[in-house]
């Protein structure tokens, strides 16, 4: 019988090294309401600008990155937090080591 839960104890560690000039990616939870991938972006790195038909949360765990979130650019570090409705362009580039997690609220209706 599966489990009602799933506990990681720490996001940092999961991901093994990211290897220079790349961007990795870990699936830690995938269900019809959510998917929960973990990135792993190498300095330099970036997403570039794209959109999702779902509602999307973005959780820096560490390093520093730029985040374009329409046409806002923040700083996002360790501990940054973003709520993006459906369709709204952004993009990422990694200035250190970063290490993410993306929640796509899927059972959302797209917007």
């Amino acid at each position: 019988m599966p489990t009602a839960y799933t506990f990681l104890a720490n996001l940092a560690t999961i991901l093994p090294e990211v290897p220079p000039n790349s961007i990795i990616s870990h699936t830690i939870h995938k269900d019809e309401r959510l998917h929960a991938i973990l990135f792993g972006f190498a300095p330099g790195q970036e997403l570039s600008e794209h959109t999702s038909v779902y509602p999307a949360i973005l959780h820096f765990v560490s390093g520093r990155a730029t985040l374009t979130l329409g046409s806002d650019a923040q700083v996002a570090e360790a501990g940054a937090w973003a709520y993006m409705q459906p369709r709204l362009p952004h993009s990422i580039v990694a200035e250190t080591p970063v290490t993410m997690l993306l929640l796509m609220l899927r059972g959302s209706e797209p917007g």
